[in-house]
């Protein structure tokens, strides 16, 4: 099944390269004589999207073919099969249920019992199931360690996920970087972090043999440290850009404010978007049209050329314009702010193994694997479905200019960065504060239960050594055994 999975996960990644192969060719707005140049640093650079899909479609591929090899059944799983049949046969035996009858058995005997029997019966119907699931289902979740742990995943994984999402995009436009050095850094930085925290979570809880209550509180330190290492990235960021015409410019910035009537015999097209810069201003004006330039130079190098628009009559001195946007002046900051972030991830990561532990030492031993379906059903309706539109949303408040096509909006050319990060970056500490609220009651929980385990022990003790020496010294040590 395994197998046959992963060749279903490697369709898919086919048919999400069929657009590029079914689609007809790019087209961008010829708003300047001469055409567009596009280079990778442009926002409507595309570039072969296509092609991670295709090769991670073709490694799932292969990693699926050994799967085929494996026999339909394991040898442990064998013999555990037989050996759960033969206690069900020797449960349900006539000399095993005169022995046992109903009226020799106490109520809580016979359910215990029957619980026993829905665990180790070798298959179950779906009929069956369906009866079972309700119970389960709600006895599941009326445990509180339970429910918060979950809960807890849950904010982790809405994080996670619009991390997943968005990142990239909140890079990119947050730095002025390329989208292929973001994702460079991302899988350099951000993800191997992530595997570190998971691993290092399993080793601790393994080296310091942690219980239950040592779980929570290392996932509880480890929520608390990532929230803190969050807190700098508020104030690592970039400035937006001063575009002509959208933000507000100081008197001593020149552009079509200053020369109100600059564009008129230019006949702007509203829509339009061939971002040209001024070096000297550092002002973006949207296209070379709105700069009011006339004509258009190229300057070849070696590696590559440069577009030039001179005769600008929106520009001050007239002054030629670069084709493209302005770079940012603090691009810098994009590796401090991942290395915080990726140590946010590995902090956050540390929760992971003690996390499950958890669960599974929280529930019955015959709903295990129920819990841990449950559980992984709620990230995915909880977590990974409404989080990517809430970011999404989120950031979509901040754009201030939005590019129209066929008079509804199309896609967002210009954002806030001041307004991007905070909105952006709040989201995710509102996600890590849930988190830590829902770990600080799982461990004051725990707590709570060991301290009445150990009330109830240093009660239980005299008991038993006042019924020791009531036994005497005559008796044996099986007559006086509690």
């Amino acid at each position: 099944m395994i197998g046959y999975g992963a060749i279903l996960v490697a369709l898919a990644g086919l048919l999400m390269t069929l657009p590029h192969f079914i689609s007809e060719p790019y087209r961008y707005d010829n708003t300047s004589p001469g055409g567009i140049s596009l280079t990778i640093k442009d926002p409507r650079w595309v570039g072969a999207w296509w092609l991670g899909f295709l090769i991670a479609a073709g490694s799932v591929a292969l990693a699926a073919i050994p799967y085929f090899f494996f026999p339909k059944e394991m040898p442990k799983e064998k013999h555990e099969l037989q050996f759960r049949r033969k206690v069900l046969a020797v449960t349900d035996s006539p000399a095993r249920k005169g022995k046992d009858s109903p009226s020799k058995q106490s109520p809580g005997e016979s359910t215990k019992k029957q619980d026993g029997l829905v665990q180790i019966a070798p298959n179950l119907t779906v009929i069956q199931f369906i009866k079972v699931f309700p119970r389960v289902l709600l006895q599941t979740l009326r445990h509180p360690i339970f429910l918060l742990v979950v809960l807890s995943q849950v904010c982790l994984s809405s994080m996670a996920a619009g991390m997943a999402t968005f990142l990239p995009k909140f890079l990119e436009r947050q730095f002025s970087i390329t989208a292929s050095y973001a994702n460079l850094l991302i899988g350099c930085l951000s993800f191997p972090s992530v595997i570190v925290g998971i691993v290092v979570g399993g080793v601790l809880v393994k080296r310091l043999h942690l219980g239950p209550v040592g779980c929570g509180a290392l996932c509880l330190l480890g929520m608390l440290l990532c929230l803190f290492f969050s807190l700098p990235l508020f104030f690592i960021g970039c400035p937006s850009h001063q575009i002509a015409g959208i933000t507000h410019q100081t008197s001593a910035q020149p552009g079509p404010e200053l020369f109100p009537s600059c564009m008129e015999v230019c006949s702007c097209p509203s829509d339009g978007f061939n971002p040209v810069c001024d070096p000297s201003t550092r002002v973006e004006y949207i296209t070379p049209c709105h700069a009011g330039c006339s004509s258009r130079v190229v300057q070849d190098a070696l590696d590559k050329s440069q577009v030039f628009y001179t005769n600008c009559s929106c520009v001050a001195e007239g002054n030629p314009v670069m084709a493209g946007s302005c770079d940012s002046t603090c691009s810098h900051l994009v590796v401090p702010f991942l290395l915080l972030v990726s140590l946010g991830s590995a902090l956050a990561c540390l929760t992971h193994t003690p996390s499950f532990m958890l669960i599974l030492r929280g529930v019955k031993k015959e709903d295990k694997t129920l819990a841990v379906g449950i559980q992984f059903m709620f990230l995915r309706i909880l977590a990974w479905m409404p989080s990517p539109v809430i970011h999404g949303s989120a950031i979509d408040t901040t754009c201030v200019h939005w590019a129209l096509s066929c008079g509804r909006r199309a896609v967002c050319r210009y954002y806030n960065n001041d307004l991007l990060r905070n909105r952006f970056i709040g989201l995710q500490f509102f996600f890590k504060t849930g988190s830590v609220i829902c770990f600080a009651l799982v461990l004051a929980i725990l707590r709570q239960q060991d301290k009445e385990a150990r009330t109830k022990e240093s009660r239980s003790s005299p008991a038993v050594e006042q019924q020791l020496l009531v036994s005497g010294p005559g008796k044996k040590p099986e007559d006086s055994r509690v």
